[in-house]
């Protein structure tokens, strides 16, 4: 065989048959197949994990113990592999510190151009800052208050570790006495030992004088010119015991940077000072978060139709009423503020509002409480309001029960003292082009690009929210610093332009992202690297992207190999596989019955394949069917009114109830934003009094006719291999209760639980029911082996010798779902839920097969199959996105059934979705647009697909027009317009007052604790108040 190839013999990974295959050197392959078919096992398990394996086992034996051991595939032998790098769908951070800036590393470059050509100015009065000079600030100094003490320090180490010893001994040598460590001044006569590990700051003490009239300026000069010099040109003048507790505040001067207006002076600007995550620039109130969490006014008062006496605080009402001991405190606020019990909260003062959830701001009032047994207590106490002290309360308590009530009531808020700009002010006052960091992070890779531009040229160019000359464009010193940086950040942002993301804002939080976004985000970050020779293993990187954008994405995949790598696509869309040169397909059915190659070869061999379902798809013998009749709903509806969160335009949608209902438009164009962000957040925080706080909106009107709402995702069913199809759709209680009511079990006073593998009693103790056990084999790979005392069957001998119809519970598990229907198709129970994971096309999945080998695909059907044996209510809301990620043209045919299934018996399914197969199935079509990002957030039309069709402007409509089935009808129902709502509930206007906001004396967040204070003591009950 030549070198031109991988060549693969005797793959066995999974479900994979044995198989031998031939796969071409520097070409695009995709492998396909239906879901379970063993794509993932051959590219990801097997090809890409052996790759990783053999460049991990050519390092030394000392640096593979840091890299953990990998697996060897079982696989028999491969030959022409490439270092291989692997862009799944898993790689996302979920680290709230990490956003799209720093994961493509655009941030780092921008942290160093701010540091070294940005200006910076007063966080306080907006001048400029200027450096200051030795006159100035001993000016500054002797303007300080008559008798303040103070020591002129040169600080000589900043947040560093290590012992230092050095410094000490150049300061003993120079002729200095003391030093200050970590705040603490010292003498240098005495042993310093400092801990290696940790951060020190140290500071040479230079002089100590006392502020007077008679100070002698020329000493205090020649104290600071000698801090200058020791410090590189900074010193700090430490007032001795002025700060708020009693300690010493610090001033810190420079030669380089200060507002001699506000005698404000910051330190040398380093790119460390922009880093949100360290604390030289990192807002001290939220850590650099930018956001902090808090309790939520709107979750404490939920109801505003009821009065303080029917319950109107959530937390503190017990069954509709008052706790006794909120209650007279209550009872005392009403006395004291003159307010009444009884009124409904809408109708209160605002003021009366603002004493009860954020308290009386430290006066006293007099508080009676009278105990069940009628004795009457009475003192004088400040009430710290409902909010404080539930965040008090929420970082005082041991108890993780009282912990997690509070944080019901909790959500995250833009940080007060930065305002959800995570860094320190006066790092925020540093600007280029009259933008600090933060605004330039805020803008979309599109934007961001413009802005690059007109840092080098100082016009803006094109349109956009910035035309015309840029304002304080960059002096020629700043341009010749700057060119090299904006040069990386130029080239970075348009990898991101090219694969279809520049509607992304570089401060977007990578946890957000869908999985295609961040293996796009991956693969840019890759194209930049300029790598050759590499094998790149790509999983379904289309995902999320409109027919619009895949052009973008596949000329990117070519660019890859045509600089010289081997890019190997696990895919499902047709456009990649119409631009492939190499296809694999495999199966032909799923489980047990796939893990083959079908067919091999360029696309018009798939196409010619009579055994491909796949080439059958593309080649138009097979196809999923247009329903014959749309529904038109249920009458009721569901409406968003002035959605305005992330790019939304204040839109404001109706969604009908009782239909299968399609979100779509290009990536981007806010279908996220209005369908999780907003309308899944408010169902959830409705029903399920969830803590996420929907997007900015005004309303959503039709709650009334929805009694729940389920998110299906293709998120695993279970996190470890205990976890299976049984447990999870719940047959697995009833089968064990069968297993115990047989006549032998009863004999022998077994229960359910003797059939679980997860307890003692009838599972196999030497694996502890797992049915393997695992080696360690030190610097080799862990070996997995059956258990020898089970034999992989879990359970021991007595649990063994159980047996309904002849099979024991071991070999119930190891049945397929279509086995386990014929065996139990007398017991309803578990017959109707096999019958439903059947139809769902899941016959071949083995009951107790573990939840991690699930396919992403087969995870989302066995959700979607409990639902659909639960007894329908008709007023459930299911929510997809994209959900046929993962799924082939025939998955996507068997996903369809049990959609329309679902919509059958009443329910409302709202999809995000890109498949044109699914989208001309749809009831009714949303379609956001026209373009991404801040040229998105519009409604382009709502309608049938044969509406949405004969809509010039929409993007989908272009595509569905050429779809088979589908004829584009300017007059089926559908509308391009703006509807206008009736904003009112069960025909009354809405009411509702807004509830007073946190006062600005109050830092937001629960962040002070009374434990550790002085003050902090058992209150001491009052004499008995007079009768």
């Amino acid at each position: 065989m030549t070198d031109s190839n991988i060549v693969i013999r005797g793959a066995r990974e999974h479900n994979l048959k044995n198989i031998n295959i031939s796969i071409p050197r520097d070409t695009l392959t995709v492998i396909t197949g239906v879901s379970g078919s063993g794509k993932s096992s051959l590219a990801f398990d097997t090809i890409f994990a052996e790759g990783q394996r053999r460049y991990v086992e050519s390092l030394s034996a000392y640096a593979r113990q840091f890299l953990g051991r990998m697996e060897k595939p079982d696989v028999d032998h491969i030959e022409g592999l490439s270092p291989s790098i692997s862009i799944d769908q898993k790689g996302v951070s979920k680290n709230p510190r990490s956003t799209v800036g720093t994961v493509t590393e655009i941030y780092d470059y921008l942290r160093l151009l701010f540091s070294r050509a940005g200006r910076p100015h007063c966080h306080n009065c907006g001048r400029p800052v200027q450096r200051q000079t030795i006159q100035q600030i001993v000016d500054s100094i002797l303007k300080w208050d008559e008798g303040t003490r103070l020591q002129i320090l040169a600080p000589m180490i900043t947040h560093m570790k290590g012992e230092h010893v050095q410094v000490f001994e150049t300061a003993r040598r120079d002729g200095f006495v003391r030093v200050r460590i970590d705040g603490d001044t010292r003498e240098l006569a005495e042993e310093l030992k400092l801990a290696k590990t940790k951060w020190h700051n140290i500071e040479v003490v230079v002089d100590r004088i006392i502020v007077r009239e008679d100070t002698d300026r020329g000493r205090l000069t020649e104290s600071v010119e000698t801090a200058l010099r020791l410090a590189g040109g900074n010193l700090i003048a430490s007032k001795l015991g002025t700060g708020k507790k009693g300690d010493d505040e610090d001033v810190v001067y420079s030669e380089h940077f200060a507002c001699v207006h506000c005698d404000i002076s910051i330190a040398e600007l380093e790119p460390r000072n922009f880093s949100f995550n360290t604390p030289f620039g990192a807002c001290p109130t939220c850590t650099g978060l930018g956001f902090k969490l808090e309790v939520d006014p709107d979750l404490v008062i939920q109801d505003q139709s009821l009065s303080l006496n029917n319950g109107a605080i959530t937390p503190w009402a017990l069954s509709g009423t008052n706790s006794p001991w909120y209650h007279s405190t209550l009872e005392s606020l009403s006395q004291h503020f003159g307010f009444s019990m009884d009124m409904p909260i809408r109708e209160m003062d605002v003021e009366h509002l603002s004493v009860i959830l954020y308290g009386t701001a430290g006066s006293k009032l007099e508080v009676s409480h009278q105990t069940q047994k009628g004795k009457v207590y009475s003192w004088n106490t400040a009430f710290d309001g409902v909010i404080p002290n539930m965040e008090r309360r929420h970082v005082d308590t041991e108890s993780d029960s009282v912990r997690e009530d509070i944080a019901r009531y909790m959500t995250q808020r833009a940080c007060a003292t930065c305002g959800g700009a995570r860094l320190k002010p006066e790092v925020l006052a540093v600007t280029v082009l009259g933008m600090n960091v933060m605004e330039v992070t805020g803008q979309s890779v599109e934007n961001a690009l413009r802005w690059v531009e007109a840092c080098r040229t100082g016009v803006w160019p094109g349109e956009g929210e910035h035309d015309g000359d840029a304002e304080d464009p960059l002096s020629s010193r700043e341009q010749s610093i700057a060119t090299q940086i904006l040069k990386e950040v130029e080239a970075r942002l348009g990898f991101l332009s090219r694969v279809g993301l520049d509607y992304l804002t570089l401060n977007r939080a990578a946890a957000t992202l869908s999985g295609g976004e961040g293996q796009r985000i991956r693969l840019a970050t890759q194209i930049g690297s300029g790598l050759m020779g590499v094998l790149y293993v790509c999983d379904e990187p289309s995902v999320g992207l409109h027919p619009a954008d895949n052009d973008r994405l596949i000329g990117t995949l070519q660019n890859l190999r045509d600089v010289g790598n081997t890019v190997l696509i696990v895919e499902h869309d047709e456009a990649v596989m119409r631009a492939a040169d190499h296809i694999v397909d495999m199966g032909p059915g799923a489980g047990q019955f796939g893990g083959n190659v079908v067919v091999e070869g360029p696309i018009e061999a798939v196409l010619e394949s009579e055994e491909s379902l796949t080439g059958a798809y593309l080649s138009g013998r097979k196809s999923i069917p247009v329903p014959k009749k749309r529904r038109k709903g249920n009458g009721n509806e569901i409406a968003i009114i002035g959605a305005r969160a992330n790019n939304l335009k204040n839109v404001s949608v109706a969604i009908p109830l009782g239909t299968l209902t399609c979100v779509t438009g290009v990536s981007g164009s806010g279908k996220s934003t209005l369908v999780n962000e907003i309308l899944s957040k408010k169902l959830s925080q409705h029903f399920y009094r969830s803590k996420d706080r929907p997007g900015e909106h005004d309303e959503v009107l039709g709650l009334e006719h929805v009694d729940k709402v389920i998110n299906i995702d293709q998120s695993a069913i279970g996190r470890t291999p205990r976890s299976n199809p049984a447990t999870y759709t719940g047959v697995f209680t009833n089968i064990r209760d069968i297993f115990a009511s047989m006549p032998e079990s009863k004999a022998r006073g077994y229960k359910a639980g003797r059939f679980s593998f997860n307890v003692k009693g009838g599972r196999c103790e030497a694996c502890s029911g797992a049915g393997y056990v695992q080696i360690e084999m030190q610097f080799l790979p862990d070996v997995t082996v059956p258990c020898e005392i089970c034999l992989g069957a879990r359970y021991n001998r007595e649990a063994l010798e159980i047996k309904f119809k002849g099979k024991s519970i071991a070999e119930v598990l190891d049945m397929t779902v279509s086995e386990a229907a014929v065996v139990f198709e007398n017991i309803p129970s578990i017959s109707n839920k096999m019958k439903t994971l059947t139809d769902v096309g899941l016959g071949y999945v083995h009951l107790g097969q573990p939840a991690t080998t699930l396919s992403g695909g087969e995870a989302q059907r066995i959700k979607l199959a409990s639902e659909l044996s639960k007894r329908s209510t008709g007023k459930t809301v299911y929510i997809l996105d994209e959900p046929t990620t993962g799924l082939s043209f025939d998955d996507a045919a068997k996903l369809m059934i049990v959609l329309h299934r679902l919509v059958d018996a009443g329910n409302s399914i709202i999809l995000i979705e890109h498949h044109l197969d699914l989208i001309k199935n749809a009831d009714w079509i949303l379609e956001m647009g026209p373009l991404a990002g801040e040229r998105g957030g519009q409604v382009i039309a709502e309608g049938t697909p044969e509406f949405v069709a004969s809509v010039k402007k929409s993007s989908t409509g272009q595509y569905l027009a050429e779809m088979n089935g589908i004829t584009p009808s300017a007059k089926a129902a559908g509308t391009t317009k703006a509807r206008k709502f009736n904003t009112s509930v069960n025909g009354s206007a809405r009411d509702e007052i807004t509830l007073p906001d946190r006062p600005a004396a109050y830092a937001n967040g629960a962040s002070k604790s009374r434990r550790n204070t002085g003050r902090y003591r058992r209150r001491r009950r009052g004499a008995p108040a007079a009768q």
